[in-house]
């Protein structure tokens, strides 16, 4: 059953990631204002995708999984600076991780159909 603590806790991660990225981001002349909100919100997107996610997996796993599926859509207008794109890959991977690792294991909100 989905729960309202999951679906907060990991909504409020990706937010508090979102940030963290969007400013990591900033470094870069080339980033507008456009693409600093696009990043805050598919990180949140993230975290409220592992909070209402069912998937059947560990959590580890589960967050793993679910921030390279996120982070793909996000790798594909950059795909002409392969390392951009591949940071953006692997700190999706990263945030996910973190997200459901707080989720779980912190707070113990843990997924439906999971004990």
């Amino acid at each position: 059953m989905l729960t309202t603590k999951r679906v907060l806790i990991a909504t409020i991660c990706g937010v508090v990631f979102g940030v963290i990225c969007m400013l990591l981001a900033s470094s870069d002349p080339e980033i507008t204002p456009l693409i600093k909100w696009s990043i805050l919100v598919s990180r949140a997107l993230l975290g409220f995708t592992i909070g209402i996610s069912a998937i059947r997996l560990n959590w580890w796993l589960h967050g793993t999984v679910l921030g390279l599926i996120t982070s793909i859509p996000m790798a594909i207008p950059v795909c002409d600076r392969l390392n951009i794109a591949i940071a953006t890959i692997v700190m999706g991977i990263i945030y996910g991780f973190l997200t459901e690792l707080i989720t779980t294991v912190v707070f113990k909100a843990k997924a439906a159909g999971r004990a």
